[in-house]
C-alpha cells in the first residue's frame, strides 16, 4: 500500500485508548508478511519480531488514539461522555463522532455552556435518539467513541484525524516492508494506551528488554502563527530527530548516529525538541537497567484536534531514516 492508503485504512479502524482491538487486528494482518512472529501481550500491545543476531532494537509507535467513553444516557436520549486522553472541549465542538458499533452523532455544547471555560461535563453527544429508551437501543454506557472526520490530501499534505499516531504506524509498516535482513534483532511494537500515560509500552519494553529503543511519533510544530513556543520542527523540512520532550532526553549517541545516517544517505532532517507532551520513549529509556533511546518524529499541526495535518514527504523521510538505523551496525555503540 501507498502511505496515504495505509493512513486511510488505519483510520477506518476503531482504536481509542484501552479499546484497540480493531486497529490491532488490522495492523496484525499488515505486518505479518514482513516478520517472523506476531503476538499480543496482556495490555494489548502488538509485538512483531524479525530475528537477527545483533543487539535488540525496538521500534515503537502507539496505535491508540484519543477518544471518548459514554458515561450517562439522559432521559432525552443525549449521551454524556468522558475523555480518553488529552482533549480540549473547545476543539471538538460540532464534530461528527462514531461509536464502535457504527452509530454516529455529533458533539454539542450545552446552551448555557461558557465557551471560554468549557468543560467536557458541559457537552454531550447527540445521536438523534427521541428518548432514553431509543438511545439505549443504539449505544450503551461504556461504549467508546472516536472522531469521524474524513482523511484527504492537499498536494503533499495530508489532513486527517488521528495522524497521532496512525501515520507513525504506517511509517513502521513501510519500514518493515523494505527490510529483508537486518544485523539487529528487530522488535516492532504497536503500543496500547499511550494517550493515557504510556501504559502499554512499559510492559512491552520490560518483556523485550531492548538495547536500543526508537520511538516513531508525531511532534508539535514551530511553523504556524504563534506556535514558536510549541516545538522546533516544521512541515516539509524532513524527518525530525528527537532530542528531548517532557518525558525523555534522548541518548546523545543515538542522536549523533541518526545525524550521521541522515547525512550519509542524503535524508533531509531537522531537530525535534517538544516543549510539552511526551512519547513512548519516556517509558522505554528507563526500563530495567535502561535502553539507548531516541526518536524519529513526524511534524504535525493541530495535534489532538479532529483535523491534524502532516507532510507526506516528511513521513517518507522518516521511513528512510528508520530503515537506515535498523540496518546499521549498532554493536560498537554499546561496546564503546
Amino acid at each position: 500500500m501507498e502511505l496515504v492508503e495505509l493512513i486511510q485504512t488505519l483510520n477506518a479502524a476503531h482504536g481509542p485508548s484501552g479499546d484497540e482491538g480493531d486497529i490491532r487486528s488490522v495492523l496484525t494482518k499488515l505486518i505479518r508478511p514482513y516478520v517472523d512472529e506476531v503476538r499480543t501481550d496482556t495490555l494489548g500491545n502488538l509485538i512483531a519480531h524479525k530475528a537477527g543476531s545483533g543487539p535488540k532494537l525496538m521500534f515503537s509507535a502507539h496505535m491508540d488514539s484519543i477518544g471518548f467513553i459514554a458515561t450517562h444516557i439522559e432521559k432525552g436520549g443525549f449521551i454524556r461522555v468522558g475523555s480518553l486522553g488529552g482533549i480540549s472541549p473547545r476543539e471538538m465542538l460540532y464534530t461528527p463522532v462514531r461509536f464502535k458499533n457504527g452509530v454516529r452523532g455529533i458533539i454539542v455544547p450545552e446552551e448555557k455552556g461558557n465557551f471560554e471555560k468549557l468543560g467536557l461535563n458541559e457537552c454531550y453527544v447527540d445521536i438523534g435518539a427521541k428518548d432514553q429508551v431509543e438511545a439505549r437501543e443504539m449505544v450503551q454506557v461504556g461504549d467508546t467513541i472516536v472522531y469521524d472526520t474524513p482523511s484527504f490530501t492537499n498536494g503533499r499534505k495530508v489532513i486527517s484525524p488521528y495522524l497521532d499516531n496512525r501515520i507513525s504506524c504506517a511509517v513502521l509498516l513501510l519500514v518493515m516492508a523494505q527490510i529483508k535482513e537486518s544485523p539487529n534483532d528487530l522488535y516492532i511494537v504497536f503500543s496500547s494506551q499511550e494517550e493515557v500515560g504510556l501504559r502499554g509500552v512499559k510492559t512491552a519494553a520490560w518483556e523485550i528488554a531492548p538495547d536500543f529503543g526508537v520511538v516513531v511519533d508525531v511532534t508539535d510544530v514551530d511553523d504556524t502563527p504563534g506556535s514558536e513556543k510549541c516545538g522546533t520542527a516544521q512541515l516539509g523540512h524532513g524527518a525530525a530527530i528527537k532530542v528531548m520532550d517532557s518525558s525523555v532526553i534522548c541518548h546523545p549517541c543515538v542522536v549523533k548516529k541518526m545525524d550521521e545516517l541522515a547525512k550519509a544517505n542524503n535524508i533531509p532532517v531537522q531537530k525535534d525538541i517538544m516543549r510539552n507532551g511526551g512519547t513512548d520513549a519516556g517509558a522505554i529509556h528507563t526500563t530495567r537497567l535502561g535502553a539507548w533511546t531516541g526518536g524519529i518524529s513526524i511534524p504535525c499541526r493541530y495535534i489532538h484536534t479532529p483535523t491534524e495535518m502532516a507532510d507526506l514527504e516528511d513521513a517518507e523521510n522518516c521511513v528512510a531514516l528508520a530503515v537506515a538505523f535498523a540496518q546499521s551496525e549498532l554493536d560498537h555503540m554499546i561496546e564503546n
